[in-house]
């Protein structure tokens, strides 16, 4: 029947690219947690179109797979090992991606932190974690970058990775849904700031896109599935990873050099679902899985 819901089409073919060849010549583009999942995803986009890209990551096993993906279609690739909680790290991070491939022109803030928590037994030190990696991380990678572009005249581009729960609040993420608020009014704020030096500040939303390097905690909230997600989305799909690399590509690209301080969101309009009937209430504790509070070991 031509009246059945049928979901949003599938995207274009995977290697196809959303922007004119050669659109990133020249320039030199840097992604935190470059090496996996989202990021990867984000990385092999930006060197399809002719990018030089850096990959930074904690994790040595992280940033060779993110070099081994943008080398294989051909682009030049450097890494670089940071905990993006500590300035002075960032600040060696930068300075190691430029030796290699130049001035960093667009910097990507994808690294993130993040595990399903009651926020009664969220520990000091978990919500610490999160919190700095997500929010002071994101500010020290973008503070480091402008001030580069500042004090060299050059213009540049930051696009933050942030999430739909910053809006509407994030049961089981208390750390991160408060930590990607701060993030979204990062971005705004230096938008503002540094629009006058010829530096752009956007932020990505993502909505469901499973990947293979999605971490166990993750994985294991019950109904995960991509059966369950399709079903759960407008869409009826899930995102494919490509469709992020585009739409970021297109969000640091010349082609929008006017957008500066806004939030797209790649989601298939999921987060802005309601029903006529809610279902049933299930408490946080419930969706996880977890006994009463206090019948198990401490907070995280």
């Amino acid at each position: 029947m031509s009246g059945a819901p049928r979901g949003l089409p599938e995207p274009p073919a995977p290697g196809r690219a959303a922007l004119p060849p050669g659109t990133f010549d020249g320039e030199v583009v840097l992604v935190t947690g470059g090496g996996t999942g989202l990021g990867r995803a984000i990385s092999v986009e930006f060197a399809r179109l002719g990018a030089a890209v850096g990959i930074v990551s904690r994790r040595a096993e992280h940033r060779e797979a993110g070099v081994a993906a943008v080398r294989e279609v051909g682009a030049r690739a450097a890494e670089a090992a940071c905990d993006i909680r500590d300035p002075d790290a960032v600040a060696g991070a930068f300075d190691r991606i430029e030796r290699e491939l130049g001035p960093v022109s667009v910097l990507v803030n994808n690294a993130a932190g993040n595990f399903p928590v009651p926020a009664e037994d969220l520990s000091p030190g978990g919500w610490r974690a999160v919190v700095e990696i997500v929010l002071h991380g994101t500010f020290f990678c973008s503070r480091e970058l402008g001030r580069r572009l500042i004090g060299s005249g050059r213009n540049g581009s930051i696009l933050n990775i942030g999430a739909s729960y910053a809006w509407t609040g994030g049961p089981g993420f208390v750390h991160s849904a408060a930590a990607k608020a701060g993030v979204l009014s990062l971005t705004r704020t230096l938008a503002v700031e540094w629009a006058p030096y010829g530096i752009r500040v956007n932020a990505l939303v993502p909505g469901l896109f499973p990947h293979e390097d999605e971490t166990a905690d993750i994985r294991s909230v019950p109904g995960r599935g991509a059966s369950d997600e399709e079903a759960s989305a407008p869409a009826l799909r899930t995102g494919r990873l490509r469709e992020l690399g585009w739409a970021a590509t297109y969000l640091a690209s010349p082609f929008a050099a006017y957008v500066t301080g806004h939030t797209m969101v790649v989601d298939g309009a999921n987060w802005q679902r309601r029903a006529l009937r809610q279902p049933a209430f299930v408490p946080v504790r419930e969706q996880l899985g977890r006994g009463p509070f206090g019948s198990e070991e401490g907070g995280r």
